[in-house]
C-alpha cells in the first residue's frame, strides 16, 4: 500500500475535491478505464474538462479512507444492474419486452434490437435497454436453464 501525493474530501456541495501536495484544490470525478473487466483497476481522477489529475493502478493499494471515498463516488455515478434471471420476453423478434430479475430487483425493459446485446470478454454480455440502461450478465453460462434458452434466441 502506497500513500498517494494527494488527499480527497467532499466540499459543502458534495463534490469530490483533490488537494495536491502544493495545496491546489481541483474538483474531480473517478472514471474507470475498464468498468466491467477490471472495475478495481486503472481508475483516473479527472477534472471537469476530462483531464487526468491522478491515476489509481489498483483501488486496493489506496489507504482505506481514500479507497472508501473513491468507491462511494463510483457507486453513486454508476448504475449497472446484474441480470440474475430472465423471467419472460414478449417475443423473439425485436423490439420486445423483457422481464428480468436483477441484483437491484425485478424490472421490465424494452430491447430495441439484437445488436443491443453485446458480447464482452467471454462469457459476459452487456444488454442495453431502450432507455440506454446497461444490464450486465457476467457469465451467461451460469444462468438458469430457462434464462439461457431465452438468451440463445438472441445470440
Amino acid at each position: 500500500m502506497t500513500d498517494p501525493d494527494y488527499q480527497l474530501h467532499h466540499n459543502s456541495f458534495g463534490r469530490l475535491i483533490l488537494t495536491t501536495r502544493h495545496g491546489e484544490m481541483i474538483e474531480v470525478m473517478p472514471v474507470r478505464a475498464f468498468p466491467i473487466t477490471a472495475p478495481d483497476r486503472c481508475i483516473a481522477l479527472t477534472d471537469g474538462q476530462g483531464h487526468e489529475q491522478a491515476w489509481i493502478d489498483n483501488l486496493a493499494d489506496l489507504p482505506s479512507t481514500l479507497r472508501e471515498q473513491v468507491s462511494k463516488e463510483l457507486a453513486s455515478r454508476e448504475f449497472m444492474p446484474v441480470i440474475r434471471h430472465i423471467l419472460t420476453v414478449s417475443g423473439f423478434i425485436t423490439p420486445c419486452t423483457w422481464q428480468v430479475e436483477t441484483d437491484k430487483g425485478n424490472t421490465t425493459f424494452i430491447l430495441k434490437g439484437e445488436e443491443d446485446i453485446r458480447r464482452l470478454t467471454p462469457p459476459a454480455l452487456l444488454v442495453t435497454d431502450q432507455q440506454g440502461i446497461h444490464y450486465l450478465i457476467p457469465d451467461r453460462l451460469t444462468l438458469d436453464r430457462h434464462s439461457r434458452k431465452i438468451l440463445d434466441h438472441f445470440l
